[in-house]
Protein backbone atom coordinates (compact mmCIF):
# COMPACT_ATOMS: atom_id res chain seq x y z
CA UNK A 1 0.00 0.00 0.00
CA UNK A 2 1.51 3.70 -1.11
CA UNK A 3 1.78 5.87 1.11
CA UNK A 4 0.45 9.53 0.39
CA UNK A 5 1.62 12.78 2.89
CA UNK A 6 -0.55 15.63 3.18
CA UNK A 7 -0.08 19.27 4.83
CA UNK A 8 -2.64 20.39 5.93
CA UNK A 9 -6.06 19.76 7.79
CA UNK A 10 -8.60 21.23 6.57
CA UNK A 11 -11.82 20.42 5.36
CA UNK A 12 -10.68 21.30 1.43
CA UNK A 13 -8.39 18.05 1.89
CA UNK A 14 -11.35 15.42 2.46
CA UNK A 15 -12.10 15.18 -1.01
CA UNK A 16 -8.74 14.42 -1.78
CA UNK A 17 -8.22 11.69 1.11
CA UNK A 18 -11.09 10.25 -0.30
CA UNK A 19 -9.79 10.37 -3.89
CA UNK A 20 -6.61 8.68 -1.92
CA UNK A 21 -8.37 5.78 -0.41
CA UNK A 22 -10.37 5.03 -3.64
CA UNK A 23 -7.02 4.54 -5.37
CA UNK A 24 -6.05 1.82 -2.35
CA UNK A 25 -3.34 4.76 -0.46
CA UNK A 26 -2.30 4.84 3.07
CA UNK A 27 -2.94 9.08 4.15
CA UNK A 28 -0.65 11.00 6.69
CA UNK A 29 -1.79 14.33 7.19
CA UNK A 30 0.39 16.57 9.46
CA UNK A 31 0.62 19.93 11.06
CA UNK A 32 0.44 22.09 14.00
CA UNK A 33 -3.47 21.56 14.82
CA UNK A 34 -5.00 18.20 15.99
CA UNK A 35 -8.36 19.37 15.87
CA UNK A 36 -8.36 20.12 11.98
CA UNK A 37 -11.54 18.46 10.23
CA UNK A 38 -9.15 16.34 7.75
CA UNK A 39 -7.60 14.72 10.17
CA UNK A 40 -10.56 12.76 10.95
CA UNK A 41 -10.50 11.42 7.61
CA UNK A 42 -6.57 10.28 7.29
CA UNK A 43 -5.03 7.25 8.27
CA UNK A 44 -2.88 8.25 10.83
CA UNK A 45 -2.09 11.93 11.88
CA UNK A 46 1.49 13.94 12.75
CA UNK A 47 1.43 16.61 15.06
CA UNK A 48 4.53 18.61 12.74
CA UNK A 49 4.24 22.30 11.36
CA UNK A 50 4.15 21.88 7.77
CA UNK A 51 6.18 25.33 7.40
CA UNK A 52 9.25 23.53 9.32
CA UNK A 53 10.90 21.72 6.21
CA UNK A 54 13.31 19.82 7.75
CA UNK A 55 10.88 18.46 10.26
CA UNK A 56 8.51 17.27 7.77
CA UNK A 57 11.52 15.78 5.83
CA UNK A 58 12.48 13.96 9.18
CA UNK A 59 8.94 12.60 9.36
CA UNK A 60 8.83 11.64 5.73
CA UNK A 61 11.69 9.88 5.83
CA UNK A 62 11.02 7.40 9.00
CA UNK A 63 7.10 7.23 7.81
CA UNK A 64 9.07 6.15 4.29
CA UNK A 65 6.00 7.49 2.44
CA UNK A 66 5.80 7.29 -1.53
CA UNK A 67 4.33 10.67 -2.27
CA UNK A 68 3.70 14.20 -0.68
CA UNK A 69 1.13 16.96 -1.61
CA UNK A 70 0.06 20.17 -0.40
CA UNK A 71 -3.02 20.69 -1.75
CA UNK A 72 -5.38 24.04 -1.63
CA UNK A 73 -2.92 24.93 1.51
CA UNK A 74 -0.50 27.14 0.17
CA UNK A 75 1.69 27.39 3.46
CA UNK A 76 2.86 23.78 2.63
CA UNK A 77 3.54 23.92 -1.33
CA UNK A 78 7.84 24.74 -0.62
CA UNK A 79 7.64 22.21 1.86
CA UNK A 80 6.20 19.31 -0.23
CA UNK A 81 8.77 20.36 -3.14
CA UNK A 82 11.79 20.37 -0.78
CA UNK A 83 10.87 16.82 0.80
CA UNK A 84 10.25 15.49 -3.09
CA UNK A 85 13.81 16.87 -3.72
CA UNK A 86 15.18 15.58 -0.84
CA UNK A 87 13.79 12.11 -1.13
CA UNK A 88 13.58 11.35 -4.76
CA UNK A 89 9.88 11.43 -5.21
CA UNK A 90 7.68 12.75 -7.54
CA UNK A 91 7.09 16.23 -7.88
CA UNK A 92 8.53 19.73 -9.79
CA UNK A 93 11.97 20.90 -9.28
CA UNK A 94 12.18 22.83 -5.77
CA UNK A 95 13.49 26.42 -7.02
CA UNK A 96 10.88 26.07 -9.31
CA UNK A 97 8.57 26.10 -6.95
CA UNK A 98 10.05 28.94 -4.45
CA UNK A 99 10.16 31.05 -7.56
CA UNK A 100 5.97 30.74 -7.92
CA UNK A 101 5.58 30.70 -4.33
CA UNK A 102 7.72 34.21 -3.93
CA UNK A 103 5.46 37.14 -5.02
CA UNK A 104 8.86 39.13 -5.39
CA UNK A 105 10.85 36.50 -6.95
CA UNK A 106 7.61 35.40 -10.08
CA UNK A 107 7.63 39.18 -10.64
CA UNK A 108 11.04 39.36 -11.59
CA UNK A 109 10.90 36.02 -13.54
CA UNK A 110 8.17 37.32 -15.30
CA UNK A 111 10.01 40.39 -16.39
CA UNK A 112 13.50 38.38 -16.93
CA UNK A 113 11.05 36.51 -19.61
CA UNK A 114 9.34 39.22 -21.38
CA UNK A 115 5.85 38.31 -19.78
CA UNK A 116 3.15 41.00 -19.39
CA UNK A 117 3.81 42.26 -15.51
CA UNK A 118 3.09 45.14 -13.55
CA UNK A 119 5.97 47.20 -12.36
CA UNK A 120 6.50 46.05 -8.59
CA UNK A 121 9.18 46.75 -5.66
CA UNK A 122 9.64 44.23 -2.44
CA UNK A 123 10.99 45.29 0.61
CA UNK A 124 11.53 44.03 4.04
CA UNK A 125 10.93 47.42 6.17
CA UNK A 126 8.55 50.51 5.32
CA UNK A 127 11.64 52.59 5.26
CA UNK A 128 13.25 50.62 2.73
CA UNK A 129 9.63 50.50 0.59
CA UNK A 130 8.94 54.34 0.70
CA UNK A 131 12.61 54.96 -0.90
CA UNK A 132 11.55 52.60 -3.93
CA UNK A 133 8.46 53.01 -4.53
CA UNK A 134 9.18 56.67 -6.17
CA UNK A 135 8.89 54.67 -9.47
CA UNK A 136 5.69 53.11 -9.37
CA UNK A 137 2.63 54.42 -10.79
CA UNK A 138 -0.43 54.73 -8.27
CA UNK A 139 -2.76 53.16 -7.29
CA UNK A 140 -0.54 49.97 -6.21
CA UNK A 141 -1.55 46.74 -4.49
CA UNK A 142 0.41 45.73 -1.03
CA UNK A 143 0.99 42.41 0.26
CA UNK A 144 2.72 39.52 1.42
CA UNK A 145 5.47 37.89 -0.91
CA UNK A 146 4.06 34.50 0.80
CA UNK A 147 0.46 34.61 1.33
CA UNK A 148 -2.59 33.59 -0.13
CA UNK A 149 -6.25 33.92 0.19
CA UNK A 150 -6.08 37.86 -0.44
CA UNK A 151 -4.51 37.78 3.03
CA UNK A 152 -2.76 41.21 4.21
CA UNK A 153 -3.95 42.54 0.68
CA UNK A 154 -4.56 46.51 0.59
CA UNK A 155 -5.56 48.65 -2.27
CA UNK A 156 -3.92 52.47 -1.45
CA UNK A 157 -4.13 55.67 -4.04
CA UNK A 158 -0.97 57.40 -2.78
CA UNK A 159 2.32 56.91 -1.17
CA UNK A 160 0.69 58.64 2.14
CA UNK A 161 -1.27 55.27 2.98
CA UNK A 162 1.69 53.02 2.37
CA UNK A 163 2.48 52.85 5.74
CA UNK A 164 -0.32 50.99 7.80
CA UNK A 165 -1.13 49.17 4.18
CA UNK A 166 2.63 47.59 4.62
CA UNK A 167 1.97 46.87 8.33
CA UNK A 168 -1.19 45.14 7.55
CA UNK A 169 0.88 42.98 4.93
CA UNK A 170 3.70 42.34 7.00
CA UNK A 171 1.37 40.69 9.64
CA UNK A 172 0.53 37.92 6.98
CA UNK A 173 4.20 37.47 5.35
CA UNK A 174 6.13 34.22 6.34
CA UNK A 175 9.18 35.16 5.60
CA UNK A 176 8.47 39.30 6.68
CA UNK A 177 8.87 40.79 3.42
CA UNK A 178 6.27 42.79 1.14
CA UNK A 179 5.75 43.48 -2.21
CA UNK A 180 3.96 46.49 -3.79
CA UNK A 181 3.13 46.24 -7.48
CA UNK A 182 0.76 48.83 -9.55
CA UNK A 183 -2.64 47.92 -9.85
CA UNK A 184 -3.59 46.26 -12.83
CA UNK A 185 -7.38 47.16 -13.91
CA UNK A 186 -8.90 44.61 -15.12
CA UNK A 187 -11.40 43.96 -18.23
CA UNK A 188 -14.16 42.38 -17.37
CA UNK A 189 -13.89 39.67 -14.58
CA UNK A 190 -10.58 38.38 -13.68
CA UNK A 191 -9.84 34.48 -13.32
CA UNK A 192 -8.79 32.24 -10.70
CA UNK A 193 -9.12 28.44 -11.68
CA UNK A 194 -7.23 25.09 -11.63
CA UNK A 195 -5.00 23.76 -14.82
CA UNK A 196 -2.83 20.58 -14.73
CA UNK A 197 0.19 20.00 -16.66
CA UNK A 198 1.93 16.08 -17.70
CA UNK A 199 5.48 15.68 -17.87
CA UNK A 200 5.40 19.34 -18.39
CA UNK A 201 2.97 19.62 -21.12
CA UNK A 202 -0.03 21.56 -19.94
CA UNK A 203 -3.31 18.92 -20.82
CA UNK A 204 -5.96 20.84 -19.19
CA UNK A 205 -6.27 24.56 -18.63
CA UNK A 206 -8.84 26.07 -17.28
CA UNK A 207 -10.42 30.39 -16.98
CA UNK A 208 -13.20 31.09 -14.38
CA UNK A 209 -14.76 34.61 -13.82
CA UNK A 210 -14.19 35.61 -10.36
CA UNK A 211 -16.21 37.85 -8.73
CA UNK A 212 -16.58 39.75 -5.68
CA UNK A 213 -17.81 41.31 -2.53
CA UNK A 214 -17.32 44.77 -2.84
CA UNK A 215 -19.38 45.40 0.59
CA UNK A 216 -17.10 42.75 2.36
CA UNK A 217 -13.85 44.78 4.53
CA UNK A 218 -11.82 42.66 2.29
CA UNK A 219 -12.99 43.80 -1.22
CA UNK A 220 -9.97 41.26 -2.46
CA UNK A 221 -11.42 37.92 -1.23
CA UNK A 222 -13.74 36.11 -3.73
CA UNK A 223 -17.13 35.70 -3.07
CA UNK A 224 -18.26 33.86 -6.33
CA UNK A 225 -16.93 31.89 -9.67
CA UNK A 226 -18.23 31.07 -12.67
CA UNK A 227 -17.52 28.78 -15.38
CA UNK A 228 -16.91 29.40 -18.56
CA UNK A 229 -14.63 32.56 -17.91
CA UNK A 230 -15.89 36.39 -19.56
CA UNK A 231 -12.43 36.72 -21.35
CA UNK A 232 -12.43 36.57 -25.39
CA UNK A 233 -11.54 33.42 -26.46
CA UNK A 234 -7.86 34.48 -28.12
CA UNK A 235 -7.15 35.99 -24.45
CA UNK A 236 -7.45 32.65 -23.21
CA UNK A 237 -5.71 31.35 -26.41
CA UNK A 238 -2.46 33.74 -25.56
CA UNK A 239 -2.70 32.96 -21.74
CA UNK A 240 -2.77 29.49 -22.32
CA UNK A 241 0.63 29.64 -24.56
CA UNK A 242 1.92 32.14 -21.94
CA UNK A 243 1.06 29.52 -19.05
CA UNK A 244 3.23 26.71 -21.39
CA UNK A 245 5.52 29.04 -21.97
CA UNK A 246 6.25 29.62 -18.19
CA UNK A 247 6.28 26.00 -16.73
CA UNK A 248 8.52 24.70 -19.76
CA UNK A 249 10.63 27.99 -18.76
CA UNK A 250 10.82 26.33 -15.06
CA UNK A 251 11.25 22.62 -16.06
CA UNK A 252 7.52 22.10 -13.88
CA UNK A 253 6.36 18.40 -14.18
CA UNK A 254 3.16 16.67 -13.76
CA UNK A 255 0.80 18.76 -11.83
CA UNK A 256 -2.03 20.45 -11.25
CA UNK A 257 -1.54 24.60 -10.68
CA UNK A 258 -3.72 27.26 -9.27
CA UNK A 259 -3.48 30.18 -11.53
CA UNK A 260 -5.27 33.71 -11.40
CA UNK A 261 -4.83 35.93 -14.67
CA UNK A 262 -6.55 38.97 -16.10
CA UNK A 263 -7.07 40.77 -19.01
CA UNK A 264 -5.88 44.59 -18.32
CA UNK A 265 -7.93 47.59 -19.32
CA UNK A 266 -4.80 48.57 -21.55
CA UNK A 267 -5.56 45.24 -23.58
CA UNK A 268 -2.93 42.92 -22.28
CA UNK A 269 -3.35 39.69 -20.72
CA UNK A 270 -1.45 39.10 -16.95
CA UNK A 271 -0.63 36.18 -15.40
CA UNK A 272 -0.85 36.76 -11.48
CA UNK A 273 -0.32 34.25 -9.52
CA UNK A 274 0.77 30.11 -10.70
CA UNK A 275 1.21 28.33 -7.51
CA UNK A 276 1.71 24.23 -8.25
CA UNK A 277 -1.18 22.97 -6.01
CA UNK A 278 -5.12 22.78 -5.93
CA UNK A 279 -6.92 25.78 -5.26
CA UNK A 280 -8.93 26.69 -2.44
CA UNK A 281 -12.54 27.38 -2.45
CA UNK A 282 -13.20 23.47 -3.95
CA UNK A 283 -12.24 24.86 -7.70
CA UNK A 284 -10.77 21.47 -8.67
CA UNK A 285 -13.86 19.69 -7.19
CA UNK A 286 -16.14 22.40 -9.35
CA UNK A 287 -14.23 21.33 -12.53
CA UNK A 288 -15.22 17.89 -11.95
CA UNK A 289 -18.98 18.82 -11.94
CA UNK A 290 -18.59 21.73 -14.54
CA UNK A 291 -16.65 19.56 -17.30
CA UNK A 292 -16.19 15.67 -15.67
CA UNK A 293 -12.27 15.80 -15.78
CA UNK A 294 -11.33 14.71 -12.00
CA UNK A 295 -8.21 16.77 -11.51
CA UNK A 296 -7.96 15.60 -7.66
CA UNK A 297 -7.20 11.92 -8.67
CA UNK A 298 -5.07 12.73 -10.99
CA UNK A 299 -3.01 14.73 -8.95
CA UNK A 300 -3.19 12.12 -6.34
CA UNK A 301 -1.94 9.86 -8.62
CA UNK A 302 0.77 11.58 -10.05
CA UNK A 303 1.82 12.47 -6.33
CA UNK A 304 3.31 8.84 -5.80
CA UNK A 305 4.35 7.83 -8.97
CA UNK A 306 1.21 6.25 -10.57
CA UNK A 307 -0.04 7.20 -13.81
CA UNK A 308 -2.46 10.28 -13.67
CA UNK A 309 -4.88 9.24 -16.18
CA UNK A 310 -6.19 10.11 -19.72
CA UNK A 311 -7.19 13.98 -18.77
CA UNK A 312 -9.03 15.82 -21.66
CA UNK A 313 -8.94 19.15 -22.60
CA UNK A 314 -11.01 21.26 -20.93
CA UNK A 315 -15.01 21.76 -22.28
CA UNK A 316 -18.04 22.52 -19.87
CA UNK A 317 -20.98 21.35 -19.36
CA UNK A 318 -23.58 24.38 -19.19
CA UNK A 319 -22.96 27.10 -16.96
CA UNK A 320 -21.28 26.65 -13.73
CA UNK A 321 -21.42 28.93 -10.71
CA UNK A 322 -20.23 28.68 -7.20
CA UNK A 323 -20.98 30.84 -4.27
CA UNK A 324 -18.40 31.39 -1.60
CA UNK A 325 -20.96 31.19 1.78
CA UNK A 326 -20.16 34.03 4.15
CA UNK A 327 -21.48 36.65 6.54
CA UNK A 328 -21.52 40.13 6.84
CA UNK A 329 -21.17 40.13 10.68
CA UNK A 330 -19.39 38.13 13.32
CA UNK A 331 -22.06 36.28 15.67
CA UNK A 332 -23.88 32.92 15.54
CA UNK A 333 -24.83 31.43 12.42
CA UNK A 334 -28.37 30.02 12.01
CA UNK A 335 -29.19 29.05 8.97
CA UNK A 336 -28.70 29.56 4.93
CA UNK A 337 -32.05 31.08 3.12
CA UNK A 338 -32.33 30.53 -0.79
CA UNK A 339 -35.53 31.48 -2.84
CA UNK A 340 -37.51 28.98 -3.95
CA UNK A 341 -36.88 30.00 -7.60
CA UNK A 342 -33.20 29.31 -7.34
CA UNK A 343 -33.33 25.76 -5.24
CA UNK A 344 -33.88 24.29 -8.67
CA UNK A 345 -29.87 25.57 -9.90
CA UNK A 346 -28.24 24.38 -6.75
CA UNK A 347 -26.49 21.52 -7.85
CA UNK A 348 -24.06 20.75 -4.28
CA UNK A 349 -23.90 22.79 -0.85
CA UNK A 350 -21.01 22.09 1.49
CA UNK A 351 -21.37 23.84 5.11
CA UNK A 352 -18.38 24.33 7.30
CA UNK A 353 -20.30 25.04 9.92
CA UNK A 354 -23.71 24.58 11.74
CA UNK A 355 -26.62 26.16 13.49
CA UNK A 356 -24.94 27.98 16.68
CA UNK A 357 -21.21 27.84 15.63
CA UNK A 358 -19.62 31.03 15.74
CA UNK A 359 -18.75 32.92 12.41
CA UNK A 360 -16.61 35.86 11.73
CA UNK A 361 -17.58 38.97 9.30
CA UNK A 362 -15.77 37.88 5.78
CA UNK A 363 -12.96 39.04 5.61
CA UNK A 364 -10.70 37.07 3.99
CA UNK A 365 -11.18 33.18 2.70
CA UNK A 366 -10.61 31.65 5.79
CA UNK A 367 -13.77 33.13 6.70
CA UNK A 368 -15.65 31.21 4.49
CA UNK A 369 -18.27 29.39 5.89
CA UNK A 370 -19.02 27.02 3.36
CA UNK A 371 -19.65 26.97 -0.53
CA UNK A 372 -22.55 26.22 -3.04
CA UNK A 373 -22.20 24.68 -6.89
CA UNK A 374 -25.02 25.90 -9.21
CA UNK A 375 -25.86 24.95 -12.58
CA UNK A 376 -27.73 27.38 -15.35
CA UNK A 377 -28.89 26.25 -19.28
CA UNK A 378 -27.61 30.10 -20.46
CA UNK A 379 -24.99 32.74 -19.65
CA UNK A 380 -27.87 35.09 -18.67
CA UNK A 381 -29.46 33.26 -16.03
CA UNK A 382 -26.31 32.98 -14.87
CA UNK A 383 -24.98 36.65 -14.73
CA UNK A 384 -28.88 37.56 -13.46
CA UNK A 385 -28.50 35.28 -10.55
CA UNK A 386 -24.65 36.45 -10.36
CA UNK A 387 -25.42 40.34 -10.60
CA UNK A 388 -28.28 40.26 -7.42
CA UNK A 389 -27.49 37.93 -5.40
CA UNK A 390 -30.61 39.06 -3.10
CA UNK A 391 -32.14 35.09 -3.76
CA UNK A 392 -29.67 34.20 -0.98
CA UNK A 393 -29.39 35.28 2.82
CA UNK A 394 -26.79 34.13 5.59
CA UNK A 395 -28.68 34.29 9.13
CA UNK A 396 -26.77 35.57 11.65
CA UNK A 397 -27.41 36.58 15.30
Amino acid sequence: MKKLMLLGGLGYLIPVIDAAHREGYHVITCDYIPDNIAHRYSDEYHNVSIVEKDKVLGLARTLDIDGIMSFAVDPGVVTAAYVQEKMGLPGNPYDSVCILQDKSRFRKFLKDNGFNVPAAISACNIEEAMEKISGLNFPVIVKPVDSAGSKGVTKIENPEYLPPAFDHAMEYSICGKVIVEEFIEKEGCSSDSDSFSVDGKLVFTSFSAQRFDISAPNPYTPAAYSWPSTMPEATEKELEAEIQRLISLLGMKTSVYNIETRLGTDGKAYIMEVSPRGGGNRLSEMLRLSTGTDLIAAAVRSAVGDDPGHIKPCSYKGHWAEIILHSDKSGIYRKIEISHEMQGHVVTTDLLVKPGDPVRKFNGANDCIGTMALKFDTEESLEAALSDMSWIKTIVE
